[in-house]
């Protein structure tokens, strides 16, 4: 055995000792996937948006965490603030319940729970399938940077985000247009 390699060997942490970022990054992913949990059984409406904030917040911690700071802050400021926003802002105008909601239930939760499952596995299966071979290049800017974001944004997604930015300007007058007919349905 080589004993000027011992020193180094011991030194350098191995494949199964985490760090403190990774200990983070895990402890993060598990409040968010509570939090996730909640938000799609929870039978308060109110309370679905705001455990959504905790969600969508906690994947903007999950990408700090992963050195995407642009990534972060455009989660915090279009999901966190720009969506939940408009589902709170949705809710309000169409005079939604507060409280407990029984007719939001429709009683196929099982159905539900293994649509679900069978759509995680295949997801799962999916992106392991697509990224077993591939390796991220250290070399050039890195891949959560705005400058690497920002170009395939702008060359590979603008449609479907500009599209998406239309469905939800829909929303947002259809909001508007269900809460003014029961204010004028009110008045007669």
């Amino acid at each position: 055995m080589n004993l000027a390699a011992a020193p180094l060997a011991a030194s350098t942490p191995g494949f199964l000792s985490p760090s403190g970022v990774e200990i983070a990054f895990l402890l993060v992913g598990l409040v968010t996937l509570g939090a996730a949990v909640v938000t799609v059984t929870t039978r308060q409406l109110v309370h679905a948006a705001l455990w959504l904030v905790v969600a969508l917040g906690g994947l903007a911690v999950e990408y700090l965490l992963l050195t995407a700071e642009f990534i972060a802050w455009v989660q915090v400021l279009i999901y966190v603030g720009s969506v939940v926003v408009l589902l709170l802002f949705g809710l309000m105008l169409t005079k939604a319940p507060i409280g407990r909601s029984p007719d939001a239930d429709s009683g196929n939760r099982p159905v539900a729970l293994g649509v679900a499952l069978a759509a995680a596995a295949a997801l799962v299966w999916v992106v392991v399938d697509a990224f077993r071979t591939t390796w991220i290049e250290l070399d050039g800017p890195a891949q959560g940077s705005t400058e690497v974001s920002g170009e395939i944004l702008f060359r590979h997604w603008v449609l479907p985000f500009e599209a998406l930015s239309v469905l939800l300007l829909a929303a947002l007058v259809g909001a508007i247009v269900l809460s003014r007919k029961n204010a004028k349905e009110a008045r007669d």
